[in-house]
């Protein structure tokens, strides 16, 4: 008489537990590898922001980003801060696509950055920066300090909170 080989409902019970067991403790790790790279993003992205900030305003007399036409005495706008940062200009601040002869500065982006905890692209403009983010925009932005911030709460694996990258 032949006898048939195979697993007991048992044995089987206890390698889908093992298995359970190894994905349980696997999984979280993953979890943490995708913050790990957004915050490495986010770094990344606010780093080179505030060197473009700091270069245009090296190259218009001394004026940061956001101000209409390059001049101080507006309020600096979101509108005027995406299209300086993202067309060619000139000392003066004046306008133009990008290769348009005689505008010899910029782009210095060519698109603002999404915010990669929230998405958002949107830059909140203030006058003094707040203790906290709110997740209402993408990034906050200080012309008058010349400070840029990651509108994110929560915080990397170190605790340092995103908003005070």
């Amino acid at each position: 008489m032949r006898t048939l080989k195979a697993f007991t409902l048992v044995e089987i019970l206890l390698v889908v537990m093992i298995l359970g067991i190894l994905a349980a403790i696997v999984l979280p790790e993953f979890s943490n590898a995708t913050n790990v790279s957004k915050a490495s993003m986010l770094a990344d992205d606010l780093r080179i922001m505030r060197t473009q900030i700091e270069v245009f305003k090296s190259q218009h007399y001394d004026v940061p980003p956001g101000y209409p036409g390059c001049d101080p005495s507006d309020t600096p706008t979101e509108a005027a801060f995406v299209d300086q940062m993202t067309q060619a200009s000139t000392a003066a601040g004046d306008l133009a696509d990008p290769g348009t002869p005689g505008y010899r500065y910029g782009p210095y982006l060519r698109q603002v950055p999404a915010n990669p905890f929230n998405g958002k692209t949107s830059i909140e403009i203030v006058d003094v920066m707040p203790g906290v983010a709110d997740e209402s925009d993408g990034w906050v932005y200080c012309p008058a300090r010349l400070q840029l911030k990651a509108d994110s709460t929560g915080a990397d694996e170190h605790r340092r909170s995103y908003f005070g990258y």
